[in-house]
């Protein structure tokens, strides 16, 4: 909504790791979690985070299932047992530091930096083609990196709740690198 994009964005996830063979988010966080200085803005809260630790542990994409996909109502609401997957107790800690997914308490911005082997160079992925604040973002990105090209592509659909792990923000943004 407008009201929402007129609020100021006061606090930031950065997340890497997210799949755990995509290891140039966790080398960035990792940084930035011993040399905060260079993402710390005033008035600003800015989180790096590794989400998914025991799949980058083992360099594997996850665990028990992908965590990009656990951000549903059924997954985040479901009891905490003995033999719930990795990745679905994960999403709930996650949503317990960074939301909850949905609130005003949410994180303002998340961004999810992932790779990929297809040749898509340094591209953002959006969720919400009605966020003015993301497409204002986008469209201050792609003039601060000019002349590098810098697509985003709208992974909407009408009917489609996305589950990623960026979700849980108001402000959804995928980053993804090859």
């Amino acid at each position: 909504s407008s009201a929402l994009a007129e609020r100021p964005v006061r606090r930031v996830g950065i997340f890497g790791g997210t799949h755990g063979n995509e290891l140039s988010g966790v080398l960035l966080v990792r940084h930035w979690q011993e040399n905060g200085a260079e993402i710390q803005r005033p008035g600003m809260e800015v989180k790096p985070f590794v989400t998914n630790p025991r799949a980058v542990e083992k360099c594997t994409r996850y665990i028990d299932c992908d965590l990009n996909r656990v951000f549903d109502p059924v997954s985040l609401g479901r009891p905490v047992v003995e033999d719930i997957p990795y990745e679905v107790r994960r999403a709930q800690e996650i949503n317990q530091i960074f939301g909850p997914k949905g609130s005003d308490d949410a994180y303002d911005l998340i961004f999810d930096l992932h790779n990929t082997t297809s040749n898509m160079g340094g591209t953002l992925i959006l969720e919400n083609s009605r966020d003015d604040f993301t497409i204002q973002m986008v469209h201050y990105i792609k003039n601060a990196l000019a002349p590098e090209p810098c697509p985003a592509l709208l992974i909407e659909h009408p009917s489609l709740k996305y589950a990623t792990t960026r979700s849980v923000a108001k402000h959804p943004v995928g980053k993804y690198e090859n």
